[in-house]
This record gives C-alpha cells, structure tokens and sequence, in this order.
C-alpha cells in the first residue's frame, strides 16, 4: 500500500462516523471490455471487504446480447466470498455476500416484485393491505439496501436498484473503470464518514 493509501486508511479508521457495511459499484459493460477489468473487479472486492460485509455490483448493458458472455466471465471471478450473479430473466433472490446484476435494471425488478405480489393478491394468498415495505423488499432480486453507492465515470446511475438505494449515499467520481485504484476507493469510503447520513429525514 502506498503512502497516500496509508493516509486515507489512517484517516477514515480515526473518524467518528461508520464506514459502510455495504457498498455497492455501478459499472457498464463496456467497462468490463478494458484490459484489467476483471483484476481491479477482484481487487475492488478485497478493498470493500476491509470494512463492509456486502458488496452489489450492478453492471449497466446497453446490448442485451452481451449479457451470456458477461455472466459466464463473472461467474468465474476469483472472488474472496461467494458470489451471486443475476440476469434480467432471473427470478430467485441473491443472497450471497457479493452480489453481481448484469442488466438487471431497478424498474425491472421492481416491476416484477409488484406483479408477483398481484398474483398472490389474485390467488387470494394475500390482502391488498398487507401489502407493505417488508413485503416488497422480500420479492426484489436483490433485498439488501447499500449504505454507499460508488459510480465511475459519469454523475449518473442508470436504471440501478431504485428501490433499494433511496436513502444511499451516493459517491461519484471521474475516475474511469479502467484507472480506478484503492485510493479512488478510499476516498469514497471517507467521503462517507464523513457526511451525516438522513435517511429521508
């Protein structure tokens, strides 16, 4: 670990505020097409790891095409813990401590948690009126809210997680995918220590 990397290590460990327990990354495919992609991926889950204990990826795909390919790569990751890897076709929620959304958009998802409450509505398993937060969040894909969205490249977020990441601190940098380093990371972490988180208050 370099100096400055040390610094910013020193600084959010002295810091009053949490660091998060789940962080999550917004990425896009053709981040995933440049050289060492997968390694920093690696690396970005050893480094979220030292303070969280969940870590969603959400890879934004413009050609559906690509999603097979996509899968099959980051279902080969050499990861530190297990790994979940959800498509838009899939319908079984991840549990495990990295969870990976290829196409997976948040309207999607939600969408699909809604239709599948109707149908229990429909069925009469279930009462409009029960339907509440708990329940919707138990039919979405990916259940867990971050505490910390990190998107590189561009100051927005793409179809991502639009239920779960209401009330998450959303960290942007210029950074690109293929220049992001454990300083970027470190920074981000910082950057959220350091705000006063609201919750919608």
């Amino acid at each position: 670990m370099g100096l400055y990397e040390q610094y910013l290590s020193i600084r959010i460990a002295r810091h009053d505020g949490e660091p998060p327990d789940h962080v999550a990354l917004v990425i896009t495919e053709r981040d995933l097409l440049e050289r060492g992609a997968y390694e920093t991926l690696t690396d970005f889950f050893t480094w979220a790891f030292e303070y969280a204990e969940q870590v969603t990826v959400y890879v934004s795909v413009l050609d559906a095409a690509a999603v097979p390919a996509l899968r099959r790569e980051l279902e080969t990751i050499d990861a530190p813990r297990d790994v979940a890897v959800r498509g838009p076709d899939d319908q079984t929620r991840a549990d495990a401590p990295i969870r990976i959304g290829i196409g997976l958009g948040g309207k999607h998802e939600f969408t699909r948690a809604v239709q599948t409450l109707a149908e229990r509505v429909e069925d009469g398993d279930l009462e409009p009126d029960e339907i509440d937060d708990e329940r919707v969040e138990a039919h979405l894909i990916f259940p867990s809210e971050p505490d910390l969205v990190i998107k590189t490249g561009a100051e927005r977020l793409s179809d991502f997680m639009i239920w779960q990441s209401v009330y998450s601190e959303l960290y942007f940098t210029d950074v690109n995918w293929r220049d992001f380093r454990k300083r970027d990371f470190l920074r981000a972490v910082r950057e959220y220590c350091n705000r006063s988180r609201r919750f919608g208050r």
